[in-house]
């Protein structure tokens, strides 16, 4: 997505661009998602779920992006929902599909399938701004974790910025993600969405030793809890009381939700009373990454700007370190600011 904002914002001041799409589809991990553009109500908020993130950042996510989704609507991408459903939040849900098409045609020039690497030899003078979804795949497959994520984002802009002397930001082992049903080879990536399982805060949770797991009474979006399932081998049970069964989580009931994971061939055993859920932590975009100013400008590890080079979305990183943050936002928000800087 970040790629594609940044082409579209910069076609309309006038800069030619070209989209190098490295999978063989565009959209990325946006088109996976559920579609939810989404800050936090005030800057204090967001230092509050984010404390270790760069408040220079934060503070442009939360003053820029009811613009920039003014600026989607005006491309015709097709809103689903004007709130989020969240009181702590505010933004829009887009059709994922719907959006991809408005920018891929905002864009111009997109050329799937070709990927720029980390040569930086193969690096064009003209700018270049980076947008290969973090490196979620590459930590995934380190760490022995679930990937949720498109299956191209392996860090390809992080190693080109590191060849061109970038420096990269704190929480580089930190990731968002969702719990998932086990096994992971019963889901794939039409099954993001439906079978996240969060309702972590409903359940008592316990890892593959049978040692509980406390689930924080903030958070609330589940992250902790995922990360710290990520911690102890990445495997773990959601044992939920039959009486809560019809509780909401944010994709139907739990009942909805854990009959989905059954109807999937996931892991779902009646213990007294309690139906015990097997989950595994499945990364979807990581925190950490390249340091970046508010003009989306790539840093050297002096804090200098690299000539021509700029980053967005989470090849981004250090925006929500120490929490969780919408990664769509930075997206789009990032992405809309190195366009103008270049133009500039």
């Amino acid at each position: 997505m970040a790629g594609l904002c940044a082409a579209a914002r910069a076609r309309e001041l006038g800069i030619a661009t070209t989209v190098l799409e490295k999978g063989d589809r565009p959209g990325g991990s946006m088109l996976l998602s559920s579609g939810v553009v989404w800050r936090y109500r005030s800057l204090d908020d967001f230092r509050r779920e984010c404390p270790n993130g760069d408040p220079r950042l934060q503070r442009l996510i939360v003053e820029r992006l009811d613009d920039a989704l003014e600026w989607l609507e005006s491309l015709r991408a097709p809103v689903v929902e004007v709130e989020t459903r969240n009181p702590r939040t505010v933004g829009r849900r887009f059709d994922p599909r719907g959006l991809t098409e408005a920018l891929v045609r905002a864009a111009g020039d997109v050329q799937v399938g070709r990927g720029l690497g980390s040569d930086p030899g193969t690096c064009p003078e003209e700018a270049v701004v980076l947008a290969t979804g973090g490196f979620p795949v590459r930590l995934a497959r380190e760490r022995g974790l679930a990937v949720r994520s498109n299956r191209w984002s392996e860090g390809d802009g992080l190693d080109l910025g590191l060849t061109r002397g970038a420096a990269t930001t704190p929480g580089m082992e930190e990731f968002y993600g969702r719990a998932m049903p086990a096994p992971p080879a019963r889901w794939g990536e039409n099954d993001f969405v439906r079978l996240a399982q969060l309702y972590g805060h409903l359940a008592q949770v316990f890892d593959e030793r049978g040692e509980g797991i406390v689930v924080e009474d903030d958070d609330w979006s589940e992250n902790g809890l995922v990360q710290e399932i990520a911690r102890r081998g990445g495997r773990a049970w959601y044992v939920v009381d039959r009486g809560d069964l019809g509780r909401e989580t944010p994709y139907g009931t739990v009942a909805d939700v854990v009959e989905r994971v059954r109807s999937a061939g996931g892991s779902v055993e009646d213990r007294d009373g309690s139906l015990a859920v097997h989950v595994v932590a499945a990364v979807t975009h990581t925190i950490g990454g390249l340091a970046i100013d508010e003009r989306a400008r790539v840093l050297d590890e002096n804090g200098a700007p690299i000539a021509g080079l700029y980053a967005a979305g989470v090849d981004a990183g250090g925006w929500s370190t120490g929490g969780y943050a919408s990664g769509l936002a930075a997206a789009l928000v990032f992405g809309l600011a190195a366009a103008e800087e270049i133009a500039g």
